[in-house]
């Protein structure tokens, strides 16, 4: 483990891990104010982002202008937040190294957040934006972390079952696979994970479930079906309340040879996105990852 993802341990403990550790936590997070989720015009530099509204909610899309006019994949790139936080500059810095770096158009739907919405119209938006890349006969490719790689399993489990052919693959950074938590593996990880603990998800993940069973695949995709499932690559690191849950859904997809693991020791949750060597190394095998596969 670095310097760096030691140092963010210890200010996610600091700053973090008693509001999850609470079970009035998710309360508390739901009623947050949502900040603004528009991507800073330094992090965009040299990048085209073009917005428009689907399904009533915001896309925007982020290529580069020489790619203009050509006929290129489209990476759907969906944020986590724990379903009710809006998405954080980390997020869009790993939009627009993918954006820089891949031939491709990269689109960022703002799905809404709880509690004014919940799963159902999120996995709504997701199809469409699956099914319009289909339609075009181009290919797609999912990517999300913690609770946005919940909601692209979801829309890759469920795109399969539609028979769609374009989508290429899947990246999931720690995704929330499992609204129930109830893994008991998961006892043993809380105390060390400096960020994370279920007291306060439970009320999150009722909320956004909006009546839906918590075990119920759309809205829990551990609990779903992975063949045929377009290939896996699943990031998570060892001090993460999600490792359980992400080994489980390895176990599941290596039984129908769709996955590439890395379990990255003492990284914490969604540690490619976090400022850590880690992190660099994560982002640029990724991305390379993402790269051969549509390539392929």
């Amino acid at each position: 483990m670095s310097l760096q993802m030691h140092a963010v341990g210890l200010y996610m403990r600091a700053t973090s891990k008693r509001r999850f550790a609470d079970p009035d936590g998710g309360g508390r997070m739901l009623a947050m104010p949502k900040r603004r989720s528009d991507p800073a015009p330094r992090t965009m530099r040299g990048l085209r982002v073009e917005s428009e509204t689907v399904d009533g909610f915001t896309v925007h899309s982020v290529t580069r202008p020489e790619l203009d006019g050509f006929d290129v994949p489209t990476v759907i790139y969906v944020h986590g937040g724990s379903f009710c936080k809006a998405i954080a500059p980390q997020h869009w810095q790993l939009v627009a190294q993918l954006a820089r770096e891949l031939d491709v158009v990269v689109q960022v739907p703002l799905y809404g957040l709880a509690p004014e919405h919940h799963a159902d119209e999120a996995r709504h938006l997701l199809a469409t934006l699956v099914d319009r890349v289909e339609a075009d006969r181009r290919s797609s490719y999912l990517i999300g972390d913690s609770a946005g790689g919940n909601l692209a399993l979801v829309a890759g489990q469920q795109a399969a079952a539609r028979g769609v052919t374009g989508l290429q693959g899947l990246t999931l950074i720690a995704p929330w696979l499992d609204l129930t938590l109830s893994n008991p593996e998961v006892d043993a990880m809380e105390d060390d994970d400096p960020w994370l603990a279920r007291a306060a998800l439970h009320e999150v993940a009722r909320v956004w479930a909006d009546g839906t069973p918590l075990d119920d695949p759309s809205v829990s995709p551990l609990f779903g079906t992975f063949d045929p499932l377009p290939p896996v690559d699943l990031w998570i690191g060892d001090r993460d309340i999600c490792l359980p849950d992400c080994q489980l859904l390895r176990d599941a997809l290596d039984e129908v040879g769709t996955v590439t693991y890395h379990e990255a020791p003492g990284a914490l949750h969604v540690f490619p996105l976090l400022p850590a060597p880690e992190g660099k190394r994560a982002r640029t095998e990724l991305i390379a990852h993402v790269r051969r596969t549509l390539a392929a």
